[in-house]
């Protein structure tokens, strides 16, 4: 079973939607003996870093988060739920994360190139640097879409 965190943050309930669309079993819940039991455990998120850092840690799902990542359970963070397993961010001041992934969440306004277009959204050549899971049906060269911001523009497009 999945465990989508609630800690107020998040489309919870489309996310519980689309796992019984592919049949996969999922709750969302704030109880920690729930999140315990989960196989897994998705940490969504939408808005502000530090009004969402806050909420974890309010409501007790930042402690319960960590000790469910020390245990070796697979954590999957969406959107501002990713940003969040970081160990800080940088938007709108300094703010602590969950420190599970060491780095951080940096504007790009500084290090960009004057006239690159932001977000970018588009197709593009998928060059893999580093194999991972995540990985496992896409090769070098496939053409994937983005929805992000870049930092840098693409070698090849597609």
């Amino acid at each position: 079973m999945i465990a989508i965190i609630d800690y107020g943050v998040g489309n919870l309930f489309s996310l519980k939607s689309s796992f019984a669309a592919i049949g996969s079993e999922a709750v969302v819940t704030s109880d920690p003996d729930v999140i315990a039991e989960a196989d897994r455990l998705i940490l969504p998120g939408v808005g502000a870093f530090e009004d969402a850092a806050r909420k974890l840690r309010d409501t007790g799902m930042a402690d319960v988060v960590r000790r469910e990542a020390a245990s070796g359970k697979p954590i999957m963070g969406i959107c501002l739920g990713m940003q969040l397993l970081l160990d800080k961010s940088y938007e709108y001041g300094e703010h602590e994360g969950l420190g599970l992934i060491h780095g951080s969440v940096r504007p790009i306004s500084d290090v960009i190139d004057e006239g690159l277009k932001i977000p970018h959204i588009g197709w593009n050549r998928l060059i893999v640097k580093k194999q991972s899971p995540l990985f496992k049906y896409l090769n070098d060269g496939d053409c994937v879409y983005f929805v992000h911001r870049v930092q840098r523009r693409a070698d090849s497009l597609c």
